[in-house]
């Protein structure tokens, strides 16, 4: 940290000096304009960009650092959250096809980006999107929507015994992995980019709370996909064995109090968080004692099957407590926020 002493001119004007290094590197000249922002905390941000422009970042992949594809598609996706605006993928050869095909997955997957330049050497690509056009509570929102019809949808196919309903609700996991993705971006460019902040009216810390739901809710997805998956073994089970009594309607309506229940704790802690409510959050996470019981009977109704259906039944039982678990993640994140505002 480099100490500086306030200075006072005319006997009411504090001067404090620039550091030289900082003043050369940013090209500052006697009479420029220099911005001064004043944070949440009181700190004092100094800026020479007073027009609010986005800083540019670009990452090169060597193609020979990078011989398997799957490396260089985590790699992209990478690059992609930690904010990097232009991205050149280049070789000394023609580039294969299967890294070819990785980068248009990686475009299908991300959003805003672009492939903005291709030859037999070196694929550029760019993003198109603004991120102030993108706030982060419509993201959030768009992502409760779909997980939540995710997870009702899982257990309908159970109730109906649809696998093709549990094949759409998996599909639909990609959906949140992109916009899970496109939060973590905004995340690190609002944390690295004050312009980007004060455009977007959002502090770092609030841009943290939005990553931290993103992230559970992304947890909360995932095990609707697991749902979904033993389900369809369910199904498949069922189908070799022609036991049509292995998923009975007694157990499914269990099943479905349970994961009602579990939905119900998820809706309350988004909730809380649009409300900005302290005392809904707290009343979720009470509420995760109730599917605790519950859970313990699905547990024990599974058990008691005694067939290789009771694996799966179990496992969807877990995967329900875990809906509830995540739900209750949120709801303190919640209040952490609510607490951390005043």
């Amino acid at each position: 940290m480099d100490i500086r002493k306030i200075q006072v001119t005319g006997g009411s004007s504090f001067v404090l000096s620039l550091p030289k290094s900082w003043a050369t590197k940013h090209h500052i000249q006697k009479n420029d304009p220099i911005g001064i922002i004043t944070q949440a905390d009181g700190n004092l941000l100094i800026t020479a960009d007073i027009k609010g422009i986005t800083s540019q970042r670009e990452k090169e992949f060597f193609l020979k650092d990078y011989a398997d594809p799957d490396c260089l598609f985590r790699c992209l996706i990478s690059a992609y959250i930690t904010g990097y605006t232009a991205i050149r993928i280049t070789s000394k050869v023609r580039i294969p096809p299967d890294v070819r095909q990785m980068v248009r997955l990686y475009t299908q997957m991300t959003i805003g980006q672009e492939v903005a330049e291709e030859n037999d050497t070196s694929i550029t690509l760019k993003d198109i999107l603004n991120p102030s056009e993108m706030p982060l509570d419509n993201t959030i929102k768009r992502m409760y929507t779909i997980v939540k019809s995710m997870h009702e949808d899982a257990i309908t196919a159970l109730e109906e015994k649809n696998a093709s309903l549990c094949q759409d609700v998996i599909s639909r996991d990609n959906d949140i992995d992109r916009l899970h993705w496109l939060i973590n971006r905004q995340y690190h460019l609002i944390t690295h980019d004050p312009a980007l902040s004060r455009k977007m009216n959002i502090t770092a810390g609030a841009a943290m709370t939005f990553f931290q739901i993103s992230r559970t809710i992304e947890r909360i997805a995932d095990h609707a996909v697991t749902i979904a998956t033993y389900v369809q073994n369910l199904l498949l089970l069922e189908s070799e064995t022609g036991d049509s009594a292995l998923i009975d309607t007694e157990t499914i309506q269990v099943f479905r109090k349970a994961d009602e229940l579990a939905l119900t704790i998820f809706k309350r802690s988004m909730r809380s968080f649009y409300d900005r409510n302290i005392y809904e959050a707290n009343a979720g996470i009470v509420s995760l004692r109730d599917l605790t019981v519950l859970y313990k009977e699905l547990k024990a109704l599974s058990i008691q099957k005694r067939s290789p259906a009771s694996i799966y039944f179990g496992y969807i039982a877990n995967s329900i407590a875990r809906i509830g678990e995540y739900s209750s993640d949120i709801s303190e994140i919640v209040i952490n926020h609510c607490i951390g505002e005043e």
